[in-house]
């Protein structure tokens, strides 16, 4: 029996039950928090369970629930901030306005990193690609392992769904785009953690997600 070399635990964090996934290597157990909306005391608690060395925070978009309370924690923690993409500065700019608006804890970061197409992250000895996903907004960025074959996308694609594209700077196009280019090609046994909701695997939205399946697409 072999251990995947990623572990993921997933700790659905605000009033909008987002999903941030702590991430671990088992090599090293140093990990990381992909977009730690809030609940930070749900958070350490994680920490404390697994064991695990966070030694930096993932961000995939800038709203809110994702990444409200990103830079307390990683203040806090004394850790860097790698993503998203800077097209997503406008919304890490209006944490706070957001925070205000949703009475969630808001407060404005600059990254460490700002993320690009076809770059890496790594946590402990492992290494993720970053593919630029814009649609849902801008500058978001996935996160995809290929040798556990899981990508963290966000709010890119959920099962059954797609991301929203009604916020300021969203663009359908540009989102469906992005599942086609840039999520199907890393393969329909794929897995993919969403930003809400339950996971699913690329090959079945392709058949039958009503929004992007294969189906629906070619109609």
């Amino acid at each position: 029996m072999t251990t995947s070399p990623l572990q993921i635990a997933v700790i659905p964090v605000t009033p909008l039950q987002q999903n941030c996934s702590l991430i671990w290597c088992t090599k090293t157990m140093r990990g990381a928090f992909v977009d730690p909306g809030g609940d930070l005391p749900k958070l350490r608690a994680a920490i404390a369970k697994t064991g695990v060395t966070i030694e930096k925070i993932l961000i995939t978009h800038g709203h809110i629930d994702h990444c409200g309370e990103a830079g307390v924690l990683a203040d806090e923690l004394g850790v860097p901030i790698e993503g998203p993409h800077e097209a997503d500065r406008f919304w890490i700019a209006r944490l706070d306005e957001d925070g205000r608006n949703y009475g969630i804890r808001g407060v404005p970061f600059e990254p460490t990193r700002w993320l690009v197409e076809g770059d890496s992250v790594t946590v402990g000895a492992l290494t993720l690609a970053v593919r630029h996903c814009p649609g849902h907004t801008p500058g978001h960025v996935i996160f995809h392992h290929a040798g556990a074959r899981v990508a963290l996308v966000g709010d890119v694609l959920f099962q059954g769904s797609i991301g929203r594209t009604d916020f300021p700077l969203g663009n359908h196009q540009d989102l469906i785009t992005s599942i086609v280019t840039k999520l199907w090609p890393l393969g329909d046994d794929t897995v993919f953690i969403p930003g809400h909701g339950s996971p699913s695997d690329f090959g079945t939205e392709r058949r039958y997600n009503m929004f992007v399946s294969d189906a629906a697409l070619a109609a």
